[in-house]
């Protein structure tokens, strides 16, 4: 450790020695890192860097594979088949970013960030693959009966995504799961063009109107099975076929004892939220059979938890479930279909951890083959039919096909002053005695090389400064002093930069909500420059007002992420940026659309859809949606844009509308309006085709399209409105 040698005034009373020092020496010694040699540093900034080492890094072999990668250029890229994906056919995820923020006038599409990039092919790949994964294991297993899976719409009721999910489906038989009135509506529209054999499992709590809901299916034709949640259900379900002339199909739900501890293991075990005790399954099954209705009992369903971590505990599930399902089979039920609920995990921090919400200790086939092993060994032993197996995976599909990219804005640069800018004697000059017996022996315990010392010392000078600076005593030049030097004191203690703050075009609590609710983490990596070595670490901070909206957790167990500078972005053979540095959040396809809230009323991101061609850029952009408007948002909260406008056009004619000097004024400023109820709550990155500044009198537009259309004298203030909102 150096030595930090606090000069003062000689005439400062001090302790015994504290006037030995020469007064009026304003630097301190120069610094040398003690927490790594030199040698070490050196080696370390000679080696070249590769997008192999980035890649390594941010553990994008761990959590990505086999369907994200870096390529020669260190940009990110989609493998949207998976394992059969060639090299041709691989995504750039930045020439996306670069086609879809372009201004139309150069083939662009115009679109703002933030963007979610949807991948129906990682979609169809993960349904498929699924698919697979039972196939085999039950082949290999001799089962007896067949894989039919139903996706939750709750993970992302997107439109396009189920219907996507429905058609990928289809071949073999997939349907939906519904677990409120207005998923049940969206499932039963979807499945009218899915396959005829595909489930409609209706779960959650339900009304009379939910179970009429569920009872028209069937009379649609459509295959579905009322879930029972809560015993009361039943009474319901008995009347209203009745009164319809519909013979229903009918599911419990059990409360199992087997039970997983984390985060997501809440809504299971014997007190979770969901679910039938033994005795009311047994109470449901007598009122069924008084009914003459036992025969509609078929269906059998279950849920552990959310990232079940290993098959260990899954097979312990499926078993206590299979014992159940084999119970019912006895009292006479009609059973058909173990359900196994959700639970397939997915690896957010590619660790293969058994012991983490973040991550499983299986992949697909591990998962499908411990299922199949757990149904058709209890079923053998009680010489039953092997049931249909059934399951819920919802995060397992989607989480994959959906990558969020947004835009680091700025960052927040080291303030921390260089050694001989500090002025000591300027320091002392009028601190209290407390105050500078802690400055002395903080130079004390530097010296002789106390780190922890140092940081009680550093700390508590400036708690008697600040409590100075309140009294009045202190200046805000000499506070601005000290917090410098016991800044200089940490870093060289610590011999590390701090992590800087990147500002980030992004609202955490609109398209991340499981980060700021639950501590749910997950992969955020650059999608280019991953050719350059990541000079810096950072934490990533919102545009919203709350101290909540920030980013200070990564896989790892980081609190910073290794992030590229800012100044002079894209320097390295990852160009194509045009001096944006772009962030993207993967594994994010499942929950955070619809949790999204509207804090500070930002609105959602953009949207896209991509699929691999054979073109040039190997994808075709085949769906677009420009993120909702301000006057969206605003609609969103029971105000009305178009009042609000006339509002504050009448207030411009009454305040601007006198300025004869420049007819032009008064008519800019009303379009101007008029654009911003249109445009994104966003900002708008500062470039010199994005900000048009030239004769516009003083008013600035997000390209030149827009001031264009603004200088357009044919156009009149309500056609301009009309325009916006068309």
């Amino acid at each position: 450790m150096p030595a930090l040698a606090c000069c003062v005034d000689a005439a400062a009373v001090a302790p015994p020695g504290y006037a030995a020092f020469i007064a009026g020496d304003s630097s301190l010694p120069s610094a040398v890192p003690f927490s790594a040699s030199t040698a070490d540093a050196a080696d370390s900034n000679s080696t070249h860097w590769s997008p192999a080492h980035s890649s390594a890094l941010y553990r994008i072999d761990g959590w990505g594979a086999p369907y994200f990668s870096v390529n020669n250029a260190g940009n990110i890229t989609v493998r949207p088949y998976g394992t059969d994906t060639l090299a041709h056919q691989e995504i750039d995820l930045l020439k996306i970013v670069k086609k879809v923020s372009d201004p139309k006038s150069v083939g662009g599409l115009g679109l703002q960030l933030p963007l979610i990039v949807r991948v129906p092919d990682v979609l169809k790949n993960r349904l498929e693959s699924l698919q697979s994964a039972f196939e085999s294991a039950i082949q290999a297993q001799g089962y007896e009966s067949h894989y039919q899976g139903v996706y939750p719409v709750k993970c992302n009721q997107d439109r396009f995504v189920v219907e996507d999910i429905v058609k990928f489906g289809a071949p073999f038989r997939f349907g939906l799961e519904a677990g409120s009135k207005p998923e049940l509506l969206l499932a039963m529209s979807c499945l009218c063009k899915g396959n005829p054999e595909a489930l409609l499992v209706c779960n959650g709590f339900k009304d009379a109107e939910y179970i009429f809901l569920a009872l028209l299916a069937r009379k649609l034709a459509l295959n579905t099975v009322i879930v029972l949640e809560e015993e009361e259900e039943v009474d319901l379900v008995i009347e209203i076929s009745k009164k319809l002339s519909v013979r229903p199909v009918i599911g419990v739900r059990a409360k199992l004892r087997t039970k997983h501890s984390g985060h997501f293991g809440s809504t299971s075990g014997e007190k979770g939220k969901f679910g039938l005790t033994t005795i009311q399954i047994l109470r449901v099954v007598k009122k069924l059979q008084n009914s003459g209705m036992l025969d509609c009992l078929q269906l059998l369903h279950f849920h552990i938890g959310s990232q079940i971590p290993s098959t260990a505990l899954l097979q312990a599930g499926v078993v206590e479930a299979a014992q159940i399902y084999s119970e019912l089979v006895r009292l006479g039920a009609d059973m058909k279909v173990i359900d196994i609920g959700g639970g397939l995990g997915i690896d957010y921090d590619g660790s293969k951890s058994g012991n983490s919400d973040l991550s499983v200790s299986y992949g697909l086939q591990e998962y499908a083959s411990a299922v199949v092993n757990a149904v058709r060994f209890v079923c053998d032993r009680k010489s039953i039919k092997h049931p249909i197996i059934c399951s819920e995976s919802g995060r397992a599909i989607v989480s994959h096909h959906s990558i969020l990219i947004f835009e680091a804005m700025s960052a927040t640069a080291p303030t921390t002053p260089a050694m001989n800018q500090v002025d000591l004697p300027f320091i002392l000059e009028d601190l209290s005695e407390d105050a500078r017996v802690d400055c002395w022996n903080l130079s004390q315990a530097a010296m002789r090389h106390e780190t922890e010392t140092c940081f009680v010392y550093a700390d508590q000078l400036k708690q008697r400064c600040v409590e100075q600076f309140k009294e009045g005593t202190l200046g805000i030049e000499q506070l601005a002093a000290v917090d410098g030097l016991c800044d200089l004191v940490s870093k060289v203690v610590d011999a590390s930069e701090p992590a800087r703050t990147y500002h980030v075009n992004l609202s955490i609590f609109t398209s991340i909500p499981d980060f700021w609710s639950i501590g749910q983490i997950f992969p955020i990596v650059p999608i280019h420059r991953l050719d350059e070595r990541p000079e810096v670490r950072g934490i990533l901070s919102d545009l919203t007002c709350d101290s909540d909206g920030k980013i200070d957790k990564f896989i790892g167990g980081e609190t910073s992420l290794p992030l590229h500078g800012l100044e002079g972005n894209g320097g390295g053979s990852s160009g194509g940026a045009n001096g944006r540095y772009y962030l993207g959040m993967f594994l994010g396809g499942a929950y955070q659309e619809s949790l999204g809230g509207v804090h500070n009323l930002f609105g959602g991101p953009s949207v896209v859809s991509v699929s691999q061609s054979d073109g040039p850029y190997s994808f075709a952009v085949t769906r677009a949606a420009p993120g909702p408007s301000c006057g969206d948002v605003l609609r969103v909260m029971q105000h009305e844009p178009e009042l609000m406008f006339e509002t504050l056009k009448h207030r411009a004619e009454e305040f601007c509308g006198q300025d004869h000097g420049n007819e032009g004024s008064h008519a800019t400023l009303v379009r101007t309006i008029a654009r911003s109820f249109h445009n994104m709550p966003y900002l708008v990155a500062p470039s010199p085709c994005s900000l048009t500044a030239m004769n516009n009198n003083g008013f600035y537009y997000c390209n030149e399209e827009d001031y264009n259309a603004a200088v357009d004298s044919g156009a009149s203030e309500d056609e301009q409105w009309s325009y916006c909102y068309a």
